[in-house]
């Protein structure tokens, strides 16, 4: 029956409590339970309110610390007047995480509520995060949503069709999205006044939402607000003013048959600095993505064969500690130096965790290894993939006893009968003599399966030197697929040349300095592109005197490492009070050129950014997101990306991917990108808007990652078709790199077979682990190209050979019955 009301109101309070800013978790928690005593008496007071609370961690305080609190909770939840809005752990930031960890977000927080309260939310609501990638479109679809409600940006802060929209997502999935122009709170005593002008403003709309309830420090509804919302309800006439809940307001805006423009893109940018404050924050965080993802894949593969018990509460715990540390104030970078301090530590804890639960599974399967000979070293790698890997292991090794000092060791590797490039690099100690070995070499490693090797160490009088030289103020590294130029004057990259084709332009791999400011969230700027400065190769006297070598002057570029795995070339460059030590990594076989930074950051209000100029214009710009991928704009605007990056050439055919271990922000223009590493704002510096300096004038004001940061880059030119097609497959490679350890097996136990294993050459498999409500396999597929594709997935435990078709950008989850090998498709909740 229609509705006799000219229009509805749907009034959504709630109270948004950062758990951390500015001020640290026990207070965020202190907070949440002074919160719900006051809602609890306010619901109890006024039958008709409704209130709206997200985030499982908030309950998980109440129930902890307050228990009798938490069962009012509940009994409001079953009155209606309390509903779980949103469903996730925290509100996280929406773009850095990974998009299996957006998943975990949807599915820790989702089998919390319905253990907890019965209940699903179908509305994901993100209301302070700082934009939103367009990979959670098929995230939220795949996980029983049906809209999502977001608070920034609004439509005059990017290219947003309406306040209300239908989201596509990569794989052309749709779901209803609405922004909260009116900002998702209130002032204290402020509801009136805030509801009577939006009312005013959405005059045209027949359906609208407003929410409101003081917010940030919690706070939420008062006695005094809601006498006030009462008037307004009891005079409203034609219109209807109700308390509602998110689910509501889009079920009732469908209802009405409202034809919605559709939005085939993310919704940023809001906020462009948080890609890259408080990068040694992301740099943390992306180890225990990486470290918890591949620490599961490998107790799932020992757990089927029945190795070891499966580490359900370790990883939980792990997963929890990553969970928490996606909040839109901590892994952005914006909040205070104490919470800084705790989320490094949580997240260090996490990945104290995750190691011993990866050692014990490592152990469980080397079962069935051979024990080794006398005098030979074995070398074990453990290749999580699904897929071969070909790759460049790094192993540290102790010998025996340390070598005489007119001795050196010099390192073999086989595998089986087949001997291995092979060579010594400096390990991580400093003890000057030949003492520890850090081996390398160059490897295939099978898919899904502990690989052997077997390392010997051969005397000889003194290491020996390589041939590679710098003439004529450059050095020259050549091979049958690479031809690499590095000017001795500046230290920079003037050649890249894989089979014959150039990829950057001389003077490539700069370091530049840009005007910044104070402020971590970056609110008001688009770009960061008024130059500072620039990194200069240091002086002979400089770079001896950087470098703490006993010499007085040394050359600032030089070749450190030598031998028939790779060379490895060392330049120092300084700015002001800061300096960059840069090594290139130049690979024997292959084309694949390693950069490593370390980097002794003590700039204020300066940005740094590492250039990579193509001989390319006009190029594209395609990077890695959240199950997707986005072409980023040609503009010089800052846009964020994830674990790739590559420009493409469509004239040439051609594609130089760059993949990173840690970096999120960057901007592209002519044919140039620039990598953004560091900044130096202060720690929740946040512009007044009142023309005062962000930060006080009268004292010494920390700035927030000052010091050393080591960043490391792969850099591969080739075709655009193969390159796109196995970029992603090379930085989950990268990112989650295979395990290396020296050694001796006992000789015992039984042989192991393999994990899964994918019969093509793209598509990824993303999580293998055990489900969260039994013991069936979970594995989660991605096609990551935008080509439909199909694979076979194969797996020994249990025995199973089964075909999956892969729409392009299509996330798939299975279900495999431990016991019978069953194989079901299942939504992201494992349903």
């Amino acid at each position: 029956m229609p509705s006799t009301h000219s229009r509805t109101i749907h009034l959504l309070c709630n109270s948004h409590l950062d758990p951390v800013w500015l001020w640290e978790w026990p207070e965020g928690a202190g907070e949440a339970l002074a919160l719900t005593r006051t809602v609890c008496d306010l619901c109890e007071e006024f039958p008709g309110f409704v209130f709206n609370r997200n985030e499982a961690q908030f309950y998980e305080w109440v129930e902890e610390y307050d228990p009798e609190l938490f069962e009012r909770i509940r009994r409001l939840i079953a009155r209606g007047q309390w509903h779980v809005m949103g469903g996730w752990y925290v509100q996280p930031d929406c773009n850095m995480p990974s998009g299996e960890s957006f998943v975990r977000q949807i599915l820790v927080g989702k089998r919390y509520f319905q253990e907890k309260f019965g209940v699903e939310p179908r509305t994901a609501v993100n209301l302070d995060p700082f934009g939103h990638t367009r990979g959670l479109v098929q995230i939220l679809h795949k996980s029983g949503y049906d809209s999502y409600w977001f608070c920034r940006p609004k439509v005059d802060e990017a290219p947003l069709p309406a306040a209300e929209f239908s989201w596509v997502g990569y794989d052309g999935s749709r779901i209803t999205a609405a922004v909260a122009e009116s900002h998702y709170n209130s002032a204290p005593g402020a509801a009136k006044a805030k509801i009577t002008e939006w009312m005013a403003r959405d005059a045209h709309k027949q359906v609208c939402q407003i929410p409101w309830g003081v917010g940030n420090h919690g706070g939420g509804p008062s006695k005094q607000d809601l006498r006030d919302i009462e008037t307004l309800i009891n005079a409203s006439g034609a219109e209807q003013i109700l308390h509602s809940t998110p689910e509501r307001y889009f079920d009732d805006l469908r209802s009405h048959g409202v034809d919605l423009p559709a939005h085939e893109a993310d919704l940023n940018p809001w906020a462009v600095g948080c890609y890259t404050s408080m990068m040694r924050l992301k740099q943390w965080h992306r180890r225990l993505e990486n470290e918890l993802y591949m620490t599961e894949k490998m107790a799932t593969i020992a757990w089927a064969q029945g190795l070891v018990d499966y580490p359900a509460a370790e990883l939980g715990a792990a997963t929890r500690a990553m969970l928490a540390n996606e909040f839109h104030d901590i892994l952005p970078g914006t909040s205070i130096p104490s919470v800084e301090r705790a989320a490094i530590a949580e997240l260090g804890h996490g990945l104290t965790i995750t190691s011993r639960a990866k050692t014990r599974a490592f152990y469980a399967l080397a079962s069935g290894q051979t024990k080794g000979r006398t005098g030979t070293h074995p070398i074990l790698v453990f290749n999580p993939h699904p897929f071969t890997v070909n790759t460049i292991v790094e192993c540290e090794v102790q010998p025996a006893w340390p070598d005489r000092e007119d001795q050196y060791g010099i390192p073999t590797v086989t595998a089986g009968q087949r001997h291995l490039p092979a060579q010594a690099e400096q390990q991580e100690s400093n003890i000057n003599e030949d003492h520890r070995k850090r081996v390398v070499f160059a490897a295939r490693l099978r898919a899904g399966s502990m690989n052997r090797f077997t390392c010997r160490f051969e005397k000889v009088p003194r290491k020996p030197a390589g041939s590679l030289r710098i003439r004529d103020g450059k050095l020259r590294f050549r091979t049958r697929d690479l031809d690499v130029v590095i000017s001795a004057r500046s230290g920079l990259l003037d050649r890249y040349r894989s089979n014959g084709v150039d990829y950057v332009t001389p003077g490539a791999l700069a370091h530049l300095v840009m005007q910044d400011n104070a402020d971590p969230w970056g609110m008001t700027v688009a770009r960061f592109r008024k130059p500072a400065g620039r990194f200069k190769l240091m002086t002979r006297s400089d770079a001896a005197s950087s470098a703490g070598v006993v010499a007085a002057k040394i050359p600032a570029v030089r070749i450190i490492e030598d031998g028939p795995v790779r060379s490895v070339v060392e330049a120092l460059f300084r700015y002001g009070d800061s300096v960059i030590c840069q090594h290139y990594k130049l690979p024997h076989s292959g084309t694949e050129l390693e950069l490593v930074l370390r980097v002794l950051w003590q700039e204020k209000d300066r940005m740094l950014k590492l250039s990579l100029p193509t001989p390319w214009n006009p190029a594209r710009l395609l990077a890695q997101v959240a199950y997707g991928v986005q072409e980023l704009p040609d503009s010089g605007d800052e846009c964020v990306a994830q674990k790739w990056l590559s420009l493409v050439s469509h004239e040439h055919s051609r594609a130089l991917s760059v993949i990173n271990d840690s970096t999120y922000g960057c901007d592209f223009k002519h044919g140039e990108l620039r990598i953004s590493l560091l900044r130096a704002a202060a720690h929740a510096g946040h512009p007044t808007g009142t023309g005062r300096p962000i930060v006080q004038q009268d004292r010494f004001i920390p700035r927030i990652d000052q010091g050393e940061h080591v960043f490391r880059f792969w850099l591969n030119g080739g075709g655009a078709r193969d390159r796109l097609r196995a970029v992603d497959r090379e930085a989950l490679t990268h990112n989650e790199r295979p395990y290396a350890l020296s050694y001796s097996p006992s000789g015992r136990g039984r042989r192991v077979a393999a994990g899964p294993t994918l019969s093509d050459r793209t598509v990824q498999v993303t999580c293998f682990k055990r489900a969260a409500d039994g013991d069936d396999l979970i594995v989660r597929l991605f096609e990551p190209t935008g080509i439909r594709r199909s694979t076979i997935l194969s797996l020994a435990h249990p025995e199973i050979r089964h075909e999956l078709k892969m729409e392009p950008f299509e996330i798939k989850t299975v279900r495999v019955d431990h016991q019978t090998g069953q194989v079901r498709e299942v939504s992201l909740l494992e349903e």
